[in-house]
């Protein structure tokens, strides 16, 4: 047995590699990407191939998770359950893909994955592996392995000396990329507790961000970010600027009970500067350059595409579909918002575009009022038509 395993190095994945092979003589091919994370490469190749490995692959994706991920999912305005701005979600088919390039170009039989049996990012992977290999086989060690908690794979790590940044003070599962980090385990299973201050990485606490906050600009064209305060960035650039604005303003946290695929409820922790910045900033443009029937579709239509996006249903020939209509939706969706950040709060302050459906002239209550005020009746009356005769209905049956 060939296996190639998508490997991030963390607790889960590290003790896998020596489990395969204990319980199956397998060889093992460990498969991880940069799309954002601090972990050095070749720190993490060094491990893989000293925990058993016999080859380790990492790939450079981080434009491409911006492009092809971030950027149609910021410009859907999809954020799940209305808060959580899908970091770790994006990212697994991404990851999923490169895992089944390898396992072609290695001609590896198997793929497998780190996730648990309750938790979400199973379907993700194994619904993406079915979408792009049917004919490969799929492992999920943690669902049928032995050790019961993390305590026991911790214990096996340590007697097998397999070196893992999980410790019993620090239990949290930690999953980092461009567009957020994703926090869970430990005390933050208990949703009455606050979440300590050692949980989180790149935002400060809001009582330790500067009193005065920070003032912003972000520029958009056709619903994508292309600068920052007047100056050009690329997409990556701008939120890796972002996230480093936002972390040091405390914006960006977000504590969630979620509703996990599989029918649990589960309470998470999140920091996503740049993603609450952005998100807030994009639909800001939205509402000024689109008419009320364009943008109250799209509020309908969101949580849906979230939901794709959280239910592992990237590849699906809906998403696509429903990506024709969004990039049609963003061809006005140009122009600057200027926000406040201050103390964990991302304020739009101002807005403006060239293709803005908002006339001053027509909302002034000041001279220079062009409305039409004596048009106002008929409209009432023709609007309150179904009114009148609902209540004269009522009156009738009241007799």
């Amino acid at each position: 047995m060939k296996v190639v395993l998508a490997y991030s190095g963390g607790l889960d994945t590290s003790v896998i590699i020596r489990w395969l092979k204990e319980k199956f003589q397998a060889e093992v091919v460990a498969y991880t990407t940069n799309i954002g994370q601090p972990d050095n490469p070749e720190n993490l190749k060094e491990k893989a191939l000293q925990t058993g490995a016999s080859a380790f692959y990492c790939e450079d994706l981080r434009d491409k998770f911006v492009s092809d991920y971030i950027i149609p999912a910021l410009q859907a305005d999809a954020l799940y359950q209305e808060k959580y701005p899908l970091a770790t979600s994006l990212s697994r088919p991404l990851i999923a893909s490169g895992v089944v390039a390898t396992a072609r170009k290695e001609k590896a039989d198997t793929v497998a994955h780190g996730c648990t049996g309750k938790g979400n990012d199973q379907v993700r992977f194994e619904l993406a592996f079915r979408y792009l290999a049917p004919e490969l086989k799929v492992m999920a060690p943690v669902r049928e392995w032995e050790f019961h908690s993390r305590e026991e794979e911790m214990e096996y790590a340590r007697k097998h000396h397999i070196p893992v940044p999980t410790t019993k003070k620090k239990p949290y599962s930690i999953d980092w990329n461009l567009w957020g980090i994703s926090i869970e385990c430990g005390l933050l299973e208990d949703p009455w507790k606050e979440p300590p201050e050692d949980v989180f990485q790149i935002t400060v606490s809001p009582d330790r961000a500067p009193r005065k906050g920070e003032s912003i600009v972000v520029g958009f064209e056709k619903g994508v970010p292309v600068s920052i305060n007047g100056r050009t960035r690329s997409p990556r650039e701008i939120i890796e600027k972002l996230t480093e604005i936002g972390g040091r303003n405390a914006v960006g946290r977000i504590d969630l009970v979620e509703d996990r695929l599989v029918g649990i409820k589960s309470r998470e922790v999140y920091e996503a500067p740049a993603a609450v910045i952005l998100h807030t900033a994009h639909k800001e443009l939205e509402r000024l350059v689109m008419t009320r029937e364009l943008f109250n579709f799209k509020l309908f239509l969101a949580p849906w595409y979230a939901q794709l996006i959280y239910y592992g249903q990237w590849f699906s020939d809906l998403r696509e579909c429903l990506d024709g209509f969004i990039k049609e939706s963003q061809k006005y969706v140009t122009g600057e918002v200027k926000l406040k950040l201050l103390r964990g709060h991302c304020l739009v302050a101002g807005r403006r575009s060239p293709f803005s459906v908002y006339e001053e002239k027509l909302a002034t209550y000041s001279q220079g009022d062009i409305f039409d005020h004596s048009a106002a009746r008929g409209f009432i009356q023709l609007f309150g038509l179904p009114a009148l005769l609902e209540g004269q209905r009522c009156r009738r049956n009241r007799k």
